[in-house]
């Protein structure tokens, strides 16, 4: 008989491989059963930790946040223009790692205040810039917004990067759209080149939020 041990299912270890199950099935696919036949367990031993699918979907946004920490390098001295790029193309980025990730991190809480500390610290760099606290509010959450909007639309298109949905094939769209010129051409700027339009659309915010603010 064997004497390896298995480590102890925790809150932690689930996400975890929930996670990685994710990037094989989708969010749809993603059930508290197949997880647990992932981790060699009863599903029923999943609810001693987690009540529901959403409870887990929290905790796996938790994780995926910690990890975009981890990856994510700040500064203190970082202006609040360095402050939003640097945080929204570390969020694009954690959530390209998962299938579905945007839908996973979208309308989830996070557990305990894993969270707060950097909240603190952007929001005490733009209060310092100038601010005051409902517009650095709404200032850092616009920009959190736009990202995780735009990374939905992009995982419309491409679930996971180098791979492509049936049914994006621009021309065709043009074809189809050949009565409404400007439209057909406009595909080609909606379905490719996901770097630079989130650049230029980040971009976009940062500079709306300086102009609206008055903030150099």
């Amino acid at each position: 008989m064997g004497t390896e041990r298995r480590a102890p299912l925790d809150r932690r270890r689930v996400a975890d491989t929930a996670l990685d199950l994710l990037n094989e099935v989708g969010l749809d696919g993603l059930t508290l059963r197949a997880i647990a036949r992932e981790l060699d367990v009863k599903a029923p031993a999943l609810y001693w930790h987690f009540k529901d699918k959403q409870a887990l979907l929290d905790e796996m946004a938790t994780e995926m946040y910690r990890r975009m920490v981890a990856d994510t390098s700040l500064d203190p001295a970082d202006t609040w223009r360095e402050r939003l790029l640097k945080t929204n193309r570390g969020l694009r980025a954690a959530l390209l790692r998962y299938r579905d990730g945007a839908k996973v991190f979208s309308g989830s809480r996070f557990t305990g205040a894993v969270h707060a500390e950097q909240m603190e610290s952007d929001l005490r760099l733009f209060t310092t810039a100038g601010l005051t606290l409902p517009q650095a509010v709404r200032a850092t959450t616009t920009a959190y917004v736009f990202t995780l909007g735009f990374v939905t639309e992009e995982q419309g298109v491409h679930p996971l990067p180098g791979e492509r949905r049936e049914g994006y094939d621009l021309d065709e769209r043009a074809r189809l759209m050949a009565d409404y010129p400007l439209t057909a051409q406009a595909g080609a700027e909606i379905f490719t080149d996901y770097d630079r339009h989130f650049e230029e659309g980040l971009a976009l915010v940062i500079g709306g939020i300086g102009a609206a603010y008055g903030l150099d």
